[in-house]
């Protein structure tokens, strides 16, 4: 709608779910489509990269118009983390039996890996390599939240978030427009208050993201569709890169996959104007910054995941429908978008405003 574009003229949709049971599973994106009014001629299609998964939607839709097999492609995400928890199609999946499936992680993957941790474990353990300390995660969780509060009071997200009405629990109604996990009113002494999680010395609610739900969308399509439908685009996708890393740390990819999408793009560091990365857990982007030197004005300059919520799903295009908008406001040229992710991997994107 907000594009003016039939609905009749998008070839797939791609839409990142982590969870894939429940509500979210089967295929999210051909349902929603169906619902929506869409004739039942447009496909969908789920994919999951973890943390990654709707950025990965994104780079697929890419490279699809890129070849030339698709000229209009929906690629976005979403996550219920309220309902549906990390690891629930495997903690509630049963064999026809009836007995419990189990985990994923077999012997064969233990005995190459060497062990398993869970990310706030992997977060702290990137923090001592790094020499990032307690004090630098809160101090950067509590410059996400500052940053994210002055851009809700100034309505600079306003244009990226779709107002919905929701029942209060009461019999009402409401209207949710804002995010509800930014926290204007902490300081570095209530966040260095929290008590420790996972097991951790200095990982805590405050310097984590928190349990979110969200859902978000971008519409691709090809230059000369582009033309044809006289349509205004927003941006325009420059490159793309994806990486594995090391599973045992598991959220240090975003460091190579920021070099490789520079390298395939031909541009450098000074020449990115917004960088969106995620902040699965302050270590993340503190580390990348320790490898990669940036402009930290330059950098989620209106908050991050530790505020603003972190729906696994469909962060990475929450973060690229951002940095848009950034670099609109700004009259800037190019934006980065890069998460870490479950497993070990991070997918990175650069995008350029041309408005």
């Amino acid at each position: 709608q907000q594009a003016s574009v039939e609905p009749s003229e998008i070839e797939d949709i791609i839409c990142g779910i982590v969870t894939q049971v429940g509500e979210q599973g089967f295929v999210v994106p051909r349902l929603a489509s169906l619902v929506a009014g869409f004739p039942e001629t447009v496909p969908g299609v789920t994919v999951n990269r973890q943390c990654g998964s709707s950025l990965t939607a994104i780079n697929m839709a890419a490279a699809y118009i890129a070849s030339g097999m698709r000229d209009v492609v929906v690629a976005g995400g979403c996550e219920i983390m309220s309902k549906f928890a990390i690891g629930a199609e495997w903690f509630g999946a049963t064999l026809n039996n009836g007995q419990p499936a189990g985990m994923p992680f077999g012997p064969k993957y233990l005995e190459r890996v060497g062990q398993l941790t869970d990310q706030g474990q992997a977060a702290e353990m990137i923090a001592e390599k790094w020499g990032i300390s307690k004090e630098e995660c809160d101090e950067f969780a509590y410059n996400s939240h500052q940053r994210a509060a002055k851009a809700t009071q100034n309505g600079l997200f306003d244009r990226e978030i779709l107002p919905l009405e929701v029942e209060d629990g009461e019999g009402g109604k409401r209207v949710h427009k804002t995010d509800e996990t930014i926290r204007p009113d902490t300081s570095m002494e209530k966040l260095a208050g929290l008590k420790t999680v996972f097991g951790t010395k200095m990982i805590t609610a405050g310097n984590s993201s928190p349990i979110s739900d969200g859902a978000s969308a971008v519409l691709m399509m090809s230059g000369d569709k582009v033309k044809e439908l006289g349509v205004k685009p927003l941006a325009r996708f420059v490159g793309s890169a994806v990486t594995g890393a090391d599973p045992v740390l598991m959220l240090t990819g975003p460091i190579r996959a920021t070099e490789l999408v520079l390298n395939k793009t031909g541009l450098a560091m000074d020449d990115l104007d917004v960088i969106e990365i995620n902040e699965a857990f302050s270590p993340v982007p503190l580390a990348w910054g320790k490898e990669h030197h940036p402009d930290w004005e330059k950098v989620n300059p209106n908050g991050g995941a530790i505020s603003l919520g972190h729906p696994v799903g469909n962060s990475g295009c929450r973060l690229t429908v951002t940095a848009i908008h950034e670099l609109h406001r700004t009259h800037k040229r190019y934006g980065m978008i890069t998460l870490c992710t479950g497993g070990g991997m991070a997918p990175a994107t650069i995008i350029e405003n041309v408005r």
